[in-house]
């Protein structure tokens, strides 16, 4: 495959020279990006470092999904769990290469629906675009379904669970109105420690409080829908790739945004493995999910104070995201995206009280919401994760290189491009099937709730 550009020392701090946009001068990496040249503009995005961008993605990413790990481990077993634990992550770094590569090879990029175009055309940008908002407005409900729940817990369920969720959902949506990630970024990084420090204090208080007569299982025969049901626990536990365009895009230097994923994965794959294990070892198999609700009370408590920074940035982030897309499509190249300018502030400051609104508003309102975002997540989080990555690097390949012959000739990443698209496809149905099931046992059951209830 042909370079696209390479580096130029004139072309300022670590810019890269682009080929191929059109005649005269080569053009840099900022000539082309979404928010280009940012001399003179009032707000500029361009400033987040590949360490910040690290925290960011932790903060999103090693979130609540961490709480039903140990649950996956009491299904299927701790040494198959614990294996698909480290895969996942061993898959996600490979994914997040794929789509860093991307990013710095098309640097127009700055959403998955943008990536949709270059790959389908403007139906793909459509489709992508859509499923990114949705997915990050359900992730922003679930994190208010976490903080209910830790709110709940401190206050004894003195209160309507409503209320509760309403409590959460306002510094939930002031933290997400800044127009910048790297304001998001400082207030991601007492977020990090909160659920760091919460997973070492529930762990702590696991040990100190076992379950009584619980048992290990080595490894666990149950039926598809029983494993592939908990399996999806820790495959969307790594479901942060639908935003990674929109945080490289507003870095210094994006090709240093590996550095911030080898990070992310790095602490996400050790911290996630430590703590199934030593939840499920201690708390055994009737471990709950969210594992700290199995804690002793006052454990319990303290673990779902601390995490609770941690459960309002991700969700701001979230929400922030899928306003930030829209709000870059609407005025892309306009000096509304750059300027303190009324049209743009007053659009911003609608599209963050929607999407918080929307979240708030799904997350009260529909019974089965914990499995629409299952759902979500098996449609679309299971390909910006896994499968659409494999597809990026085909079509390059094939696009910027001699086609079919660079497939041949690269017959090992293309192998396991094609595979990471077929793995994504089939997290996608077979999510989407064991969901479905979910609810139509839950409803079976008469376990689904009344809407607004408490």
């Amino acid at each position: 495959m042909k370079d696209r550009y390479t580096d130029d020392p004139k072309a300022g701090y670590g810019e890269e020279v682009v080929g191929g946009y059109g005649a005269g001068a080569p053009a840099t990496y900022h000539d082309v990006d979404v928010f280009g040249h940012e001399e003179g503009h009032q707000i500029v995005y361009k400033t987040l470092s590949w360490k910040l961008v690290a925290v960011l993605m932790i903060a999103e990413i090693v979130s609540n999904g961490m709480l039903s790990l140990p649950q996956s481990l009491a299904v299927v077993g701790i040494v198959p769990g614990v294996i698909l634990i480290v895969f996942l992550g061993i898959f996600a770094t490979y994914t997040s290469w794929l789509l860093v590569q991307f990013k710095l090879r098309h640097p127009e990029v700055h959403s998955m629906g943008d990536a949709g175009f270059i790959l389908f055309g403007a139906p793909g940008r459509e489709l992508l675009a859509f499923g990114t908002v949705v997915f990050a407005v359900f992730a922003t409900g679930g994190q208010l379904l976490a903080g209910q729940i830790a709110l709940s817990f401190l206050s004894d369920g003195k209160l309507c669970l409503m209320l509760y969720t309403g409590i959460f959902a306002i510094p939930t949506l002031l933290c997400s109105f800044p127009r910048t990630l790297d304001r998001l970024s400082w207030l991601s990084i007492p977020s990090v420690i909160s659920i760091l420090v919460a997973g070492i204090v529930g762990m702590i208080g696991a040990g100190l409080h076992p379950t009584p007569d619980r048992h290990i299982d080595i490894a666990r025969s149950s039926s598809f829908y029983e494993a592939f049901f908990s399996i999806t626990n820790p495959v969307f536990a790594y479901a942060g790739h639908f935003m990674f365009f929109i945080l490289i895009s507003e870095m210094k230097r994006p090709q240093d945004a590996m550095k911030a994923a080898y990070v992310l994965q790095g602490f996400a794959t050790t911290f996630y493995a430590v703590f199934a294990i030593v939840m499920y070892v201690y708390l055994g198999p009737t471990v709950a999910s969210p594992a700290f609700s199995s804690l002793e009370t006052k454990w319990a408590k303290a673990a779902y104070g601390i995490a609770i920074p941690n459960f309002l940035l991700a969700g701001a982030i979230y929400s922030h995201t899928a306003a930030k897309l829209i709000f870059t499509r609407f005025f892309r190249h306009s000096r509304h995206l750059y300027s303190h300018t009324v049209a743009g502030w007053s659009t911003w400051t609608l599209l963050i009280l929607l999407m918080n609104a929307a979240a708030f508003i799904l997350a009260v309102a529909v019974p089965i919401f914990s499995y629409l975002i299952g759902i979500a997540a098996s449609l679309f989080a299971a390909w910006y994760t896994y499968g659409i990555a494999g597809a990026f690097w085909l079509h390059d390949s094939y696009h910027d290189g001699d086609g079919v012959r660079t497939w041949k000739r690269k017959w090992a990443q293309t192998t396991l491009s094609v595979l990471t698209f077929a793995a994504g496809a089939f997290i996608c149905v077979a999510g989407t099937y064991v969901t479905v099931r979910g609810i139509v046992e839950a409803y079976r059951s008469g376990s689904v709730g009344s809407p607004f209830a408490c």
